[in-house]
């Protein structure tokens, strides 16, 4: 059986909490998300807001080989909306919900079953007059009466919906519930043979992936969720772990999806690294440690034959463990020529800008692995235009002495129309290092930011080993919060590094190129 997968994690995804995530940065996940091959990516919910519209907008006219999906309720408004978004794409689907359980008519909606009905089939009809590919949601489905779910579904189908999704949106489902009540509505709703039947599941109580499994083996044919399983509350089913368990054990499940599965590491490090969301070590498919084995008795085992241990090859979700390690002796060509093994294309200029990482990094570090590449080239190619650069930083501090920092930053010159120098450089004390950083670059740049997080990952293992800072901002300039991420083998470099970074965004998406007056 085809499994159709349908990836939310521009729309659902993205209202983690603390998750903001620019225009270009959705337009790259989406393109990435394009060549994991996932059937639909729900690119956003027009209505919601100028940004979501605009990410929609060019999400639609850029991606191309997958259907984009937009939400919209059941208004004319939002439908509207939503199609105005859509209507560049190859294969647009509007996507329409209203909520069906019993505590959400009373206390959120105020509405009578019978007026859903009626709001669901005029939602669909009219999104029916802009495209074909009109998928209804009935929002809180497992907590629906069974009955009323089924009129609305089959109101739904009659109207012409073509998919039709059962959500489990607070994740209060088990698996074998959910497999009947999947079944259930097979059986009972007019029409469904016509359609596709697709799931929507939630992880409050750590069932997200098992239910939609479930779901699949009940004669689900949609799976809809998220990379890394992020989203609203404990997050959406996980995308990487959905496609992995139906391919493992094909025998079980007999689905099977169009997922290119060695795009799923590179799709997971890019999605954590735009949000800020870190993926935890232990984590299925993706964490750090879901190919490494510590035990002696393991590791004698997969030595002499990986299946005693590995039920799947790292290769197959693009994890690699190459032993090639390059170091400061090693050339322009070499560097070239491992990127493309990783699977990176660079221009000129990118590469040139790469390749110097590369070398500085080498003087500081003995052997450069494919871990520590990747690194370097998703911090080289960024987004967004950079105002401001770290040119150097010098700290004084200590347990008897009041942190200090220098900052120089360097400037781009056209940004900033009368500065006789590229570079400005500011000094400032904090209540430790970070902090004294941050004050300083506030003070170069003129905007006042506040930093909500900060965490630190090493890459890679050993004294030398560098690390990945990855923080977020706050501005009272828009209120909006900003994800900042640098690397490097110095912790406090790593973190000037991010916090740049972060007032970059900033800066770009208020569309100043000068600093703003003190």
């Amino acid at each position: 059986m085809r499994v159709y997968i349908f990836d939310t994690t521009l729309r659902d995804g993205e209202q983690s909490p603390g998750v903001s995530l620019n225009v270009k940065e959705k337009l790259q996940i989406a393109r990435q998300l394009a060549r994991l091959r996932v059937d639909v990516i729900e690119a956003g919910f027009p209505f919601v807001s100028p940004g979501d519209f605009e990410a929609v907008k060019i999400i639609s006219r850029e991606v191309k080989g997958v259907t984009v999906a937009g939400l919209a309720r059941t208004n004319f408004n939002d439908i509207d909306q939503a199609w105005e978004a859509l209507r560049e794409a190859e294969q647009p689907r509007i996507h329409t919900f209203i909520v069906t359980s019993s505590i959400h008519l009373q206390y959120k909606l105020r509405m009578t079953p019978e007026q859903v009905i009626e709001a669901a089939v005029a939602a669909v009809k009219r999104a029916k007059t802009y495209t074909n590919d009109v998928e209804f949601s009935a929002e809180d489905a497992s907590r629906s009466n069974l009955n009323f779910l089924c009129q609305v579904l089959e109101a739904a189908i009659a109207a012409g919906a073509t998919v039709i999704n059962i959500p489990d949106t607070v994740g209060y489902a088990t698996p074998n519930e959910f497999a009947r009540f999947i079944g259930e509505i097979r059986q009972r709703v007019r029409g469904m043979e016509k359609v596709i039947l697709s799931i929507h599941c939630h992880d409050d109580l750590g069932l997200a992936v098992s239910n939609s499994l479930a779901a699949v083996m009940a004669g689900a044919q949609q799976i809809e969720g998220a990379i890394n399983g992020i989203g609203e509350r404990a997050g959406n089913a996980a995308i990487e772990e959905i496609v992995m368990a139906l391919r493992t054990r094909r025998d079980v499940f007999q689905g099977e999806t169009n997922v290119r599965t060695e795009e799923i590491y590179r799709t997971s490090r890019l999605v954590a690294n735009l949000t800020g969301m870190n993926v935890q070590h232990n984590k299925a498919i993706v964490g750090k440690n879901a190919f490494a084995h510590e035990s002696g008795i393991h590791q004698d085992g997969v030595i002499k034959e990986p299946t005693t241990y590995e039920i799947m090859r790292p290769e197959m979700v693009g994890v690699s463990h190459s032993d090639l390690v390059l170091g400061k002796h090693s050339g322009r060509h070499a560097f070239r020529l491992r990127l493309s093994e990783l699977g990176y294309t660079l221009s000129s200029e990118e590469l040139n800008t790469a390749f110097e990482r590369f070398k500085n990094l080498a003087d500081r570090k003995k052997g450069i692995t494919d871990r520590d590449l990747e690194a370097i080239i998703e911090e080289e190619l960024r987004l967004i235009p950079a105002k401001y650069n770290l040119a150097y930083l010098h700290i004084s501090s200590g347990t008897t002495i009041i942190p200090t920092a220098t900052i120089g930053l360097k400037i781009e010159e056209e940004a900033h129309v009368g500065q006789a120098s590229s570079l400005l450089e500011e000094a400032a004390c904090g209540n430790g290092p970070v902090d004294a950083i941050c004050k300083a670059i506030d003070k170069i740049t003129g905007y006042s930011c506040t930093l909500l997080t900060w965490g630190i990952n090493a890459v890679t293992e050993g004294k030398d080993a560098i690390g990945e800072v990855t923080l977020m901002i706050t501005s009272e300039h828009n209120k909006k919060t900003y994800i900042g991420r640098g690397i490097s083998t110095d912790v406090l470099e790593a973190s000037a590094r991010a916090y740049v970074n972060a007032v970059n965004k900033l800066i770009w998406e208020l569309g100043e190129g000068k600093r703003p007056k003190n």
